[in-house]
């Protein structure tokens, strides 16, 4: 993922900075506890689409 995109992005939820987890392909809040997919290669930010994580699973990708 482009880091200068990254730098932009936020979680729509609560304006936070979204972490790239690349094993996964999923942007992160650490925040709000949610993992954003992408769809051919491009990040879906929509929180409908977004899945819940534990703590532990948010903690795994610290």
């Amino acid at each position: 993922m482009d880091s200068k995109l990254l730098d932009i992005l936020v979680c729509p939820l609560c304006n936070s900075k979204l972490s790239f987890i690349k094993e996964e392909k999923q942007l992160l809040c650490k925040f709000d506890r949610l993992s954003f997919p992408f769809d051919e290669d491009i990040p879906v930010l929509l929180p409908e689409r977004a899945t819940s994580l534990t703590r532990e699973q948010v903690e795994k990708f610290e």
